[in-house]
């Protein structure tokens, strides 16, 4: 995710993107496995405190039905040099896992390896509906539920070509605000206006403040249908939360790109 051309980073772009966010989500895994020597160059791009969230195949979460197959372990092989950077493996599972599914996830998630952390996506509603089974499940592992909070994109008509494409590939999923460990995850989707990106996150504000207060370590991935502005998106939000917890550290001081970050 840090490599969008419209960011312009200076290469390598990792280190220019850890310098103005602490997190970033692994989605390439999900459609294949990096080398190790990739991995490893990963590693000696962030500072240790940095945060890997992968996601895990398809070919294990999609295709592979939830199975230990040689894809999932190669995957477990190669982020080994990531060390602690990796803040938890994403489950992140297909519309077409519903409820009656769940005994399948709790047996994979028991099969996992227990020195990583986890944390799982669903996209079916009946989920958000009646959330007590998928809790408990996940309570068996202390994995974390990722809600992706799209209600702010859906509330009207998309506006621009980068709306329409998002509006036909996002889902559509009801708003869940609740921690189950002490390191919630949580992806937002905002609109091609800054304006309206921020409104729709500002009950997220007191949320992740309240967690912080608590004594968890929170990590919020701010996205927009094209993505241009979301670095400077996640800062402005970073700094939201630290204006209510001010013992919240700041973010790196950043590492200016070659040109504005826009399209233009």
């Amino acid at each position: 995710m840090w490599n969008l051309k419209a960011w312009q980073f200076p290469q390598p772009a990792l280190s220019t993107y850890a310098s103005w966010c602490t997190a970033v989500e692994g989605n390439t895994t999900f459609y294949a496995t990096p080398s190790m020597a990739t991995v490893s160059a990963w590693a000696s791009q962030t500072p240790p405190d940095f945060r890997f969230v992968l996601k895990l195949p398809r070919s294990v979460t999609h295709s592979g039905a939830l199975s230990y197959n040689s894809d999932l372990l190669e995957f477990i092989r190669v982020i080994e040099p990531l060390g602690a950077r990796t803040h938890a493996l994403w489950v992140q599972l297909p519309g077409s896992f519903g409820p009656g599914d769940l005994a399948a996830l709790s047996r994979f998630l028991r099969g996992l390896p227990d020195h990583f952390r986890y944390a799982v996506e669903v996209r079916d509603p009946a989920f958000f509906h009646s959330p007590g089974p998928l809790e408990e499940t996940l309570a068996e592992i202390g994995a974390e539920w990722v809600p992706f909070d799209t209600t702010e994109f859906f509330r009207t008509p998309p506006g621009s070509d980068a709306e329409r494409d998002a509006w036909m590939k996002k889902p559509r999923m009801p708003l869940r605000t609740a921690a189950l460990t002490d390191r919630p995850i949580v992806r937002y989707l905002g609109r091609d206006s800054v304006e309206r990106t921020v409104a729709g996150w500002r009950r997220w504000v007191p949320v992740v403040a309240g967690w912080l207060r608590e004594g968890r370590s929170p990590t919020f991935f701010v996205h927009t249908p094209d993505n241009v502005d979301a670095p400077t998106l996640c800062r402005r939000f970073h700094g939201e939360v630290r204006a209510l917890v001010p013992e919240l550290a700041p973010l790196p001081d950043i590492v200016e790109p070659e040109a504005p970050l826009t399209l233009f």
